[in-house]
């Protein structure tokens, strides 16, 4: 099993949705946030939590899935955003699942 996690801005929800179902995720979960962006920042860690001022509207996904389906899905996000020219692309990980209680 493993974790997929998507990031992107609000108003891409509907194709991170459609990516989902043309890789076979039917259950996932989502919710908004705000995402901050400052463009002074050189490490990733040091601009990890909010220090700019830039304020984006959001969202976070995410599903536990089998690996075949998350890495069709990462696959589907990384053509996505090679055929769009945005400053925001849509993000995507994938994390294993060690355990769990069912």
């Amino acid at each position: 099993m493993k974790l997929l996690i998507v990031t992107s801005l609000k108003e891409y929800r509907n194709k991170v949705s459609k990516i989902f179902e043309q890789a076979k995720i039917a259950v996932f979960s989502a919710t908004e946030t705000i995402g901050f962006k400052d463009k002074k920042t050189t490490s990733l860690l040091d601009g990890w939590f909010a220090s700019g001022s830039d304020q984006f509207d959001s969202i976070f996904l995410f599903s536990f899935t089998d690996e075949a389906n998350a890495n069709h899905a990462l696959e589907l996000i990384k053509t996505y955003n090679e055929s769009q020219e945005c400053e925001f692309p849509i993000r995507a990980f994938i994390l294993p699942v060690e355990q769990s209680s069912y």
